[in-house]
Parts: structure tokens; sequence; C-alpha cells
């Protein structure tokens, strides 16, 4: 069993890494999706980041 981890700054960015990923000769076992949000002066910082779990 193998882990992938996938971090990015938009969530199609993720949507195409993972995409991008799911293309090669894999078997999927479970993907673990998360946002977080917080604060740097002004501005709101999200980050999206996926674990996929795959043999």
């Amino acid at each position: 069993m193998k882990v992938k981890i996938f971090d990015e700054n938009h969530e199609k960015d993720l949507e195409n890494a993972i995409n991008d990923f799911l293309d090669d000769d894999i078997e999927l076992i479970d993907i673990k999706y998360e946002v977080s949000v917080s604060i740097f002066s002004d501005e709101q910082v999200f980050c999206f980041s996926a674990m996929i779990i795959y043999r």
C-alpha cells in the first residue's frame, strides 16, 4: 500500500493534479480530502489537500 499527498492553493489545481495521477495504472483504495482556511493580514488563504491511498 502507498500514499500520495497533494497540496494546492486552488481547488481546480488540486482536481487537475489528482486526475493526472489517477490516469496512471493504479488500484485506488481511498481519497481523503481537506480544506483549510487562514487569515494573513486582510487576505484569506485557502489550502486544498488530498491524500490518495493506492496499490
